[in-house]
């Protein structure tokens, strides 16, 4: 995935109207495709908190949780 996919936007600036509008249809795009909500968020310099919730305004169904799931420490005799 290419990185000039994912607009990039001062850090803090709000972003509202149709550059809102445009960045929750490419974000949602691109998290499809099979990108991290993390790398979205690196890729357009806002927080992961700002991409999750994009995300979830723009209807987008997101994954569960990745990485192993932590096992019990085996019970000793």
């Amino acid at each position: 995935m290419a990185r000039s996919n994912a607009p990039s936007y001062v850090k803090g600036a709000r972003i509202t109207g149709d550059s809102r509008d445009r960045l929750q249809s490419t974000l949602k795009e691109l998290y499809e495709a099979g990108a991290s909500i993390r790398s979205l968020a690196d890729r357009t310099g806002r927080s992961y908190g700002f991409v999750h919730k994009v995300l979830a305004e723009s209807g987008t169904v997101l994954r569960s949780r990745g990485g192993p799931n932590r096992k019990k420490a085996g019970v000793q005799p």
